[in-house]
């Protein structure tokens, strides 16, 4: 198996380097920042996955989450907001939400208290009420006033590297409460639940202009290396300067992905990991044995989403634009699923050469296939059988088609992946 990888990563290599031959360098190391980010997404999905089983259709949230982190960090401050009405105004509404949160954990613990069923029920209904009406008699005024007087709340001007870290947290925060309310549900329940989550984040980000200025979009976002305009100011020409400043920005992507790498292969190699395996296998058996495996699946989708979150902040400042509207399931779950498919579910090197793989496929089959449909038009047209129209849109469609190509291929004869997981008894 380690031969196996071995080859396939080399293979890799060289498909890059034929990658720069063609395509020139700028684009190469963008292409590789871009796949090593989703290559990070794809780890997550593939800790909670290929180690708990847990079928997360929701990774599009949580890459939109960590977007948004770092939009909020790093972006620099505006002062239009903080001169304004506007944080007091917010801190309203934080109390508002605050107090609500107080009635419906109090109404939760009513039938501590000796409450009959049917009064418990009641006054959680009453509770989750009263606690919307504060809410939204607060936050909508507020909202009106920041988008007239501010346009949107803008960040705190913090590095770039606070902004992942912050994308992380947040994601674990809104994994804990999605695990907490879905876990519990059955399999292809919890893949469902996921994706309703997942386009409620999407809706909520896109619509709150007054924090995330929606599809007003939020850019430039700074990067936490030197940017190719500031390279051009010591001189350097525009060739060079993208690509040092693209190199500088992989290596601070490789530095994370290793250590991504090395934390999750420690903890999958120990008791922690064969616990995962066991509740993945068998949960019943694992339960038998004293596992808390609701707990522990919880766990492990935190962890997944943390790294989630993180991908999504890198990817977004390495566009330097924060566009919600950009955010497609496509693009943003079924590929990060392919990756882990096709590399190996339950293998972290599997999923790390899946991210890279399939992304690279997903990028040159629309300028190939471009290339090829030209030819053939050409050709066509040249013997009368007219020209083939609507070659651009054509041509970027079939990226689809050959994503299901790729992975039908390595269903048939790869079930199990191009690397799949190793067990050692």
């Amino acid at each position: 198996m380690i031969r196996r990888a071995a080859l396939l990563y080399f293979g890799l290599a060289g498909l890059i380097i034929l990658v720069a031959l063609v395509m020139g360098a700028p684009f190469t190391v963008r292409l590789s920042v871009e796949a090593l980010a989703l290559s990070l997404i794809a780890l997550g999905l593939n800790i909670q996955w290929g180690y708990g089983g847990l079928f997360n259709f929701g990774v599009m949230g949580f890459i939109m989450v960590g977007g948004f982190a770092v939009t909020f960090i790093s972006v620099p401050v505006n002062i239009e907001f903080w001169g304004s009405e506007g944080p007091f105004m917010l801190l309203k509404v934080l109390i508002a939400a605050g107090i609500g949160a107080l009635l419906i954990m109090g109404a939760n613990r009513l039938h501590r208290l000796g409450a009959s069923p049917r009064w418990h029920r009641s006054a959680q209904v009453a509770a989750w009420i009263v606690a919307y009406i504060m809410y939204r008699s607060q936050i909508d005024p507020a909202a009106k006033y920041i988008e007239a007087e501010a346009g949107f709340v803008g960040g705190l001007g913090l590095p770039v590297i606070f902004g992942w870290m912050f994308g992380g947290l947040l994601a674990a925060g809104i994994a804990y409460i999605i695990g907490k309310i879905a876990l519990g549900l059955r399999t292809d329940y919890l893949a469902i639940a996921t994706i309703g989550i997942s386009e409620i984040i999407r809706a909520l980000i896109k619509n709150m202009d007054w924090l995330t200025r929606g599809t007003l979009t939020v850019s430039p976002i700074p990067w936490p290396v030197p940017r190719p305009q500031d390279y051009q100011a010591f001189g350097v020409d525009t060739f060079n300067s993208f690509v040092f400043a693209r190199a500088g920005y992989l290596a601070v992507v490789i530095v994370v992905v290793i250590i991504a790498l090395f934390l999750i292969q420690r903890a999958y190699g120990g008791p922690w990991g064969r616990m995962m395996r066991a509740i993945r296998d068998n949960h019943i058996s694992a339960a038998s044995m004293g596992k808390d495996v609701k707990s522990r699946q919880l766990e492990i989708f935190i962890f997944g989403a943390v790294l989630m979150g993180i991908g999504g902040a890198i990817l977004t400042s390495f566009a330097q634009i924060y566009d919600p509207g950009g955010y497609q399931p496509i693009n943003h779950t079924f590929i990060i699923w392919v990756m882990v498919i096709v590399g190996g579910a339950g293998n972290n090197f599997g999923a790390l050469f899946g991210g890279v793989f399939i992304y690279i496929v997903w990028v040159l089959s629309e300028p190939i296939s471009q290339a090829m449909f030209i030819n053939i038009s050409q050709f066509s047209e040249g013997v009368g059988w007219g020209a083939i129209p609507d070659i651009e849109s054509r041509s970027l469609q079939m990226r689809v088609f050959v994503l299901g190509l790729v992975i039908t291929l390595a269903l048939r004869y790869a079930p199990r992946g191009l690397i799949p997981e190793v067990v050692r008894k």
